[in-house]
């Protein structure tokens, strides 16, 4: 069988081979991580396929198992007593561009010789099925000479290998791509703190899904009136409606449902996940203590209530099927509970994002987890203890807080509503804060959502569930330093630079060349030079001298706690490459060069290369608005 490439493994590698069939199995199990144009897999299990394995052995035993194996023979492959596993894989592309052809694979694993077969086949509506021995492949461990571990790629026909670019790729990206990934994920050999992404939903349901609703709400990236990204948050939330459409629909079909759920969305944002679920057929609302611009382009159709949102009986749901909670920072602990407290049948879904208690800022208590895993874990808790069986699974989003919480069903019976409600209430209580320590203002971050900027909640005083909480105010004060006067600014920044270009000997980082970079600082020692009446100003601003020395990136680099200038033509500086091509004729050039204005030899690069005006001429007030600050976002 001829071999088309081959690649040895670094050092020791004490992970081989059980190493080697978890990189084998990601790629079996999760094709899309390496391969983009899939939307994932659907697996068959091994009993159930052993069978349809042999028939397409049969079309050419000879030439087929002599590639996999010369010393087995067909009947030889089902005994029991041989180390052998069959499985079939249905490639789901992210576009279906076959039609009634479903592109299919047989997955042989022979752990003997630690080697994994793939035999590529395509069966149409009339489950009329075909061989594709051109693209027969295979994955070997090799370890030689009792030291070293090689990893090989087998192909059957390389001369007859068909690529259509996304079931059968081509043999150089099979080579040249795939098969270090699996050298790589074999070595390091991890296993995820988490579940695989749509481990709930049938794949190849919400890739179709996806695809309808991304064309059909496309066009709201182009109106979009916010000041975030469009493209984040419409796919985004394409993609989490997309999860609940195919999530509600299952749920519909196992239960013998007619009607569509209803939904709240509670603290519904920008409200465009409302807006396509209500689009899609499903009555509910969102509510949120602001009023967004883009409400009013939804239609009456989309219902959005400006309301803040309380943990208490005003805020129960008794005739809702389901309640949401996307990304939604403080409220995230309580809506399990408010779930369970709306009714017996009431369901919940939460995506978790900023890390909150009932009453404060979430706590660590573990060490050897990671602090999202972590929290996953305890609104998993929240959600058992307030009686639901919780379900884990990670969305398809364009976010790194990705794992999302559902609970379904409940883990006690009606009758015993009494039982589970004292449960809850007591879980409750224990998770209040001692006598003094409430949240802060300060500490929920000036009401801005680390991830979104989003969340704006409001709490009663006067709620017996939140009883304690600290409300933030209804309008928070921006403090990132943004808001100080600019010559105040300006002056602290020429104060720093001219120090440190004043120190050209001494670090190394002098003016080795001829234009003059200067020397370096800690943070404490800028600190040093500045006025107590500046500092105390500073420190009134979230992140204080570091965060204006951050600000003005044009002229500093901060790096290890260490303050540089920056010179636009060194990579690591600018991270550009100084064979930059030139900046176009007539861009728009919106702020002065710093450089060029202060650093007694001007800038050290030429204009056509450096963003920034040298000079008036260039300069050109920009036509479109000011961004506003995070807490007007999302």
């Amino acid at each position: 069988m001829p071999k088309l490439f081959d690649i040895k493994f670094p050092g020791e590698c004490k992970t081989l081979p059980e190493g080697f069939w978890s990189a084998v199995d990601v790629w079996i199990k999760k094709p899309h991580v390496v391969n983009k144009r899939l939307c994932g897999v659907k697996e068959t299990e091994s009993k159930d396929v052993g069978r349809e394995a042999l028939l397409f052995l049969l079309d050419d035993p000879q030439q087929v198992l002599s590639f996999i194996s010369g010393r087995v023979s067909p009947a030889q492959t089902h005994d029991k007593g041989k180390p052998w596993s069959f499985s079939v894989r249905t490639f789901i592309p992210k576009v279906n561009r076959y039609g009634t052809h479903l592109h299919k694979e047989v997955i042989l694993k022979d752990f003997d010789r630690q080697q994994v077969t793939f035999l590529p086949f395509e069966e149409d509506s009339e489950r009329k099925v075909s061989l594709k021995k051109g693209n027969i492949y295979q994955f070997q461990l090799l370890h030689q000479d009792c030291e070293e571990w090689a990893l090989e790629l087998h192909v059957l026909a390389s001369d007859a290998w068909f690529s259509d670019g996304v079931a059968y790729p081509n043999l150089p990206w099979l080579s040249t791509d795939l098969l270090p990934k699996l050298v790589r994920w074999a070595t390091e050999c991890k296993s995820s703190e988490f579940r695989s992404t749509l481990s709930l939903l049938p794949v190849e349901k919400y890739s179709v899904m996806y695809q309808q609703l991304k064309e059909k709400y496309k066009a709201m990236v182009k109106v979009w009136p916010e000041v975030t990204d469009p493209d984040k948050f419409v796919y985004e939330d394409v993609a989490i409606a997309t999860y609940l459409l195919v999530l509600w629909a299952e749920e519909r079909a196992e239960k013998s449902l007619s009607a569509r759920q209803s939904f709240v969305d509670l603290g519904c944002g920008n409200g465009l996940l409302v807006h396509i679920l209500a689009n899609e057929g499903h009555p509910g609302k969102g509510i949120d203590v602001r009023k967004r611009k883009i409400w009013d382009m939804y239609g009456p159709q989309t219902v959005l209530e400006e309301k803040a949102i309380t943990p208490s009986e005003s805020f129960l749901f008794p005739v809702t099927d389901w309640l949401i909670g996307n990304h939604s920072d403080e409220l995230t602990p309580w809506i399990p509970v408010i779930a369970a407290r709306s009714s017996y049948s009431c369901r919940y879904f939460v995506l978790p994002c900023c890390f909150f208690d009932f009453y404060a800022k979430y706590q660590r208590r573990q060490c050897k987890k990671s602090q999202y895993k972590e929290y996953i874990d305890f609104i998993t808790e929240v959600s058992q203890v307030s009686g639901f069986s919780t379900e884990e699974d990670c969305l398809r989003i364009p976010s790194t807080k990705r794992v999302c919480l559902v609970g379904q069903s409940r883990n006690y019976q009606l009758s015993d509503e009494a039982e589970a409600e004292q449960r809850r209430a007591h879980y409750i209580q224990s998770r209040q804060p001692s006598s003094g320590a409430t949240v802060q203002r300060s500490d929920i971050g000036n009401g801005v959502d680390c991830c979104h900027g989003k969340r704006d909640t409001d709490w009663s005083r006067d709620s017996s569930w939140g009883e304690g909480f600290q409300p933030r105010d209804r309008v928070e004060t921006v403090r990132n330093c943004a808001a100080l006067p600019r010559d105040f600014v300006d002056g602290v920044v020429l104060q720093v630079a001219n120090v440190l270009l004043g120190m050209t000997e001494g670090d190394g980082r002098g003016s080795s060349s001829d234009w003059n970079r200067g020397g370096s600082l800690s943070v404490s020692e800028v600190a040093g030079l500045l006025e107590q009446e500046t500092l105390q100003l500073l420190k009134n601003e979230c992140g204080g001298l570091q965060t204006l020395l951050k600000n003005n990136h044009q002229v500093f680099r901060v790096e290890g706690g260490r303050v540089y200038i920056r010179d636009w033509r060194d990579r690591k500086s600018s991270r550009v490459d100084t064979k930059r091509k030139p900046v176009a004729l007539g861009a728009l050039k919106t702020r002065p060069c710093w450089f060029y204005d202060h650093h007694p030899q001007r800038c050290p690069l030429q204009a056509q290369h450096c963003a920034f005006a040298h000079g008036p001429d260039e300069l050109r007030p920009s036509t479109r608005p000011l961004k506003k600050m995070k807490n007007d976002a999302l």
